[in-house]
């Protein structure tokens, strides 16, 4: 029965910190996004374009972060519900 927690343990474990990269990445793409709408504000592009071409970068990272949200939620179902599907 350890033997079964151990390995349940390092799968999560695992799991925890793809999803950790994950956001550090998406963090990372978000503050890229931030400094290039600062760029375009300098270079004197218009307010309203700048924030609405972040609006259309960010949507995509949004996207990205429901979607790692939704795995990790099914990865942390308990094994015998996922064993009853098969």
């Amino acid at each position: 029965m350890s033997a079964k927690k151990t390995g349940k343990s390092a799968s999560q474990k695992a799991m925890s910190t793809t999803g950790y990269a994950y956001a550090f990445l998406l963090i990372l793409q978000t503050i890229l996004i931030g400094v290039n709408a600062e760029n375009r504000l300098q270079q004197r592009d218009s307010p309203i374009e700048v924030l609405m071409w972040m609006i259309n970068q960010c949507i995509p990272v949004l996207k990205q972060a429901s979607n790692l949200q939704e795995k990790q939620k099914k990865s942390l179902l308990p094994t015998h519900h996922r064993s009853k599907d098969k």
